[in-house]
Formats: structure tokens, C-alpha cells, sequence
């Protein structure tokens, strides 16, 4: 069993990346710190636990055991907390970063939407257009927020808009920010940190789902804090199916480019190894059917004939189609199909990779690792 550090005054120490009690005993467990790096972390004012000094410097993430049980405890201080609630989503991955009965978690404090990643949607799309749709879907999960903002974390835009917003709407509150795993929480954190204080990357952040591990506290006026909670985890989430060298394919850096293609019946897409779209039957007037794919740049997307679909996968997975490399599929669960029939403009949505814009009245199916959502939705765009 591991046994907390603590200063001076007997108070427990704690990682200023993740929010772990930091513990010099086990080195498999939250919070491991050697004595060596203690001391110096204590010295310099950046105390930092091994997980996270490795994550910052290699970009290397190392796995702890982290349980349901610590995440409900520290979700059920949310819900008794005096707060106003800065709930991030992901843009990109808006379904995937719903987090189921939210309500639970906040009780009766107020919530303020936050689409986070917005430099990675097209600029052509309207963001008041945008905002309008991640409200409407906020409400068809049960939301009412006070308001909705967009922003992106990374580059820091519009972040004064929603500091703008706490200002109007904390009162006499503290603040905590909540999100599933991978939306960008301890970023947006780091950002209104730098903005305010002038202090860069305090916070660990990183590609790989889960890596606040507490809440971390940061002081907000006087007598209240700004709280980042540890990201909610989804099992189902793609990035869990996948290596750190694969997630490049899957997480947008940069704005994307939707790509068109004119497909005739029967014909299927493949999105490297870890997807598939077949377009089974259409009713439009002309010879082929235009969708519209809305992925990762640098994903290689392929053609082929439906009646070819399953032997081209089976041939070339791992070659051809990457993510994931030969040597990293045996790990992929296999692809389960999910079939749609459309009444209006829809995105088929393969939760956290993308999703392909189809018109009103096809048959259509996607196909994803078992376990990962795939769902028809109102189209975004």
C-alpha cells in the first residue's frame, strides 16, 4: 500500500500535472514520485509525479489503476459542490463527449456549454450556425444551459469570451470543469492560467485519455477555485482501441478537409482499417450518390465494391489500410456493422474518428471496432 507524502506542516502533497497525491512507495501506483525527484520538485516549486514528468518530457504515458469507484467519489464532490459547471465537449467528437445523466453528477449548479476544438471544423461552416446545432443536441440530451460558447483550447481563441461568461454567471460559486476523457479540460485550464497569470503548462496534458487523475484546484479571486476534474471515462471511446503512434490519424491537429465522392450503389469506404461505410441502396434521382467524409487529414481513406468489401479487409488490413499496423491488429476488436435508413440529410458518426454526411433516403451501414458507438444523426454541416 502506498503512503502519501506530506509537507512540513503535515498536510499531503500533491502533483500540480494530474492532481495525485503524490507517494514515494509504490512505484505502480497514482501518484509515484522517487525521492530524488521530491526533493528536487520541492526545491524548484514544480512538483511533479513520475507519470506525469514522463508524459511532459517522452510524451510517455504510463498506466495506473485508477477505478470506477475513485471517479464517483470524486464526481459526488461536484454534485454537492456550491459551482458553476463548465461543461467541455469535443467538437469533433460531440456524441462521444456526451456524458451520460449529467445531471447526477451537477445536481441543481448551473451549467455553461463549451465546444472545444472548433479550429478543427472547416471555416466555411457559420459558427453561429454551429452554435445553434450544439445547443439543439445539448437539448435533445436532456442540457439546458445557461449558455454555449465555442472556442479552441490549443490556440486559445475565444477563450476571453468564455471567461466573460464565468464572470457573469459564477456569483458567489466556485468553478469546476467537467468533460469526458481527451476534450481538451486541463488545455482550456492551461489557457486561462497563461491568460491571467502568465504561468504556461501547468497542467498535464496529452493525446491519451485520462490524465488528470484528481481534481486539481487553482485559486479564483480570493475565496473561491477553479477546479479541473478528472476526465470521465468512456470505454467505448476509439482512442482506447488504439496505439499513441495510431492516434494521429484519429485526433485532428489541423483544420479538416472533407473529402466528396460521387459512389454508386454497393460500394464501400474504408477509413484505414478501423471503419467502414457501405452505401447499400439509394433512391436519388441520379446515377450516384455524393457524401461527404469528415476525418483526420492524414487518414487514408479507400474504394472499393461492396461485394469485394470483406476479402479487400481481410487482404490488406494492417498494409494498405492502416491504422493500425500489421503488427498492432491482432489488438483491434473486430468491426461490428450498424445499419441506417435515412428520412433527412444525416451524418453517420463513428465516435471518435469522424463521420460521413449522407443524403435523406439511402440505405446505408458503418461499420467500427465492437465497441465503439456508431450512430445517425441531424447533419452538422
Amino acid at each position: 500500500m502506498s503512503e502519501a507524502v506530506t509537507n512540513e506542516t503535515s498536510e499531503p502533497l500533491y502533483c500540480i500535472g494530474c492532481g495525485a497525491k503524490i507517494q514515494t512507495t509504490d512505484s505502480t501506483a497514482v501518484g509515484y514520485t522517487p525521492q530524488s525527484a521530491l526533493k528536487k520538485g520541492l526545491e524548484n516549486g514544480e512538483l511533479y509525479c513520475q507519470r506525469c514528468f514522463r508524459l511532459r518530457h517522452y510524451n510517455e504515458i504510463v498506466p495506473v489503476s485508477l477505478t470506477d469507484d475513485d471517479f464517483r467519489r470524486l464526481l459526488a464532490q461536484i454534485r454537492d459542490a456550491n459551482a458553476l459547471i463548465v461543461y467541455v465537449v469535443d467538437i469533433f467528437d460531440f456524441n462521444g463527449s456526451m456524458i451520460p445523466g449529467l445531471h447526477r453528477f451537477v445536481g441543481d449548479n448551473p451549467i455553461l456549454l463549451v465546444g472545444n476544438k472548433e479550429d478543427v471544423l472547416p471555416r466555411s461552416l457559420k459558427r453561429s450556425k454551429l452554435t445553434d446545432w450544439v445547443r439543439q443536441q445539448a437539448n435533445a440530451n436532456g442540457l439546458r444551459p445557461l449558455a454555449t460558447t465555442l472556442l479552441s483550447a490549443k490556440n486559445g481563441r475565444d477563450v476571453d469570451d468564455l471567461l466573460t461568461l464565468i464572470d457573469k454567471y459564477r456569483g458567489d460559486r466556485d468553478v469546476y470543469v467537467v468533460g469526458v476523457t481527451n476534450v481538451g479540460k486541463s488545455t482550456l485550464i492551461n489557457q486561462i492560467l497563461k491568460q491571467n497569470s502568465g504561468v504556461a503548462d501547468l497542467i498535464t496534458t496529452s493525446r491519451f485519455p485520462g490524465t488528470t487523475l484528481d481534481k486539481i484546484e487553482i485559486p479564483l479571486g480570493e475565496d473561491h477555485v477553479l477546479v479541473d476534474t478528472p476526465g470521465i471515462m468512456h470505454p467505448e471511446q476509439m482512442a482506447h482501441f488504439l496505439s499513441a503512434g495510431a492516434l494521429k490519424y484519429v485526433a485532428p491537429q489541423k483544420e479538416i478537409k472533407p473529402r466528396v465522392y460521387q459512389l454508386q450503389g454497393e460500394q464501400t469506404l474504408f477509413m484505414g482499417a478501423v471503419a467502414r461505410f457501405d452505401l447499400l441502396f439509394s433512391t436519388t434521382d441520379s446515377r450516384t450518390t455524393g457524401v461527404s467524409a469528415y476525418f483526420e487529414n492524414n487518414l487514408m481513406i479507400h474504394r472499393t465494391k461492396l461485394a469485394h468489401a470483406d476479402d479487400f479487409y481481410r487482404d490488406h488490413a494492417g498494409e494498405i489500410l492502416t491504422p493500425p499496423s500489421q503488427e498492432e491488429l491482432a489488438d483491434l476488436p473486430e468491426l461490428t456493422r450498424h445499419e441506417f435508413r435515412t428520412t433527412e440529410k444525416s451524418d453517420l458518426v463513428i465516435e471518435g474518428l469522424g463521420w460521413i454526411t449522407v443524403p435523406a433516403n439511402v440505405t446505408i451501414a458503418g461499420w467500427a471496432p465492437k465497441g465503439v458507438n456508431v450512430l445517425l444523426r441531424r447533419a452538422m454541416i
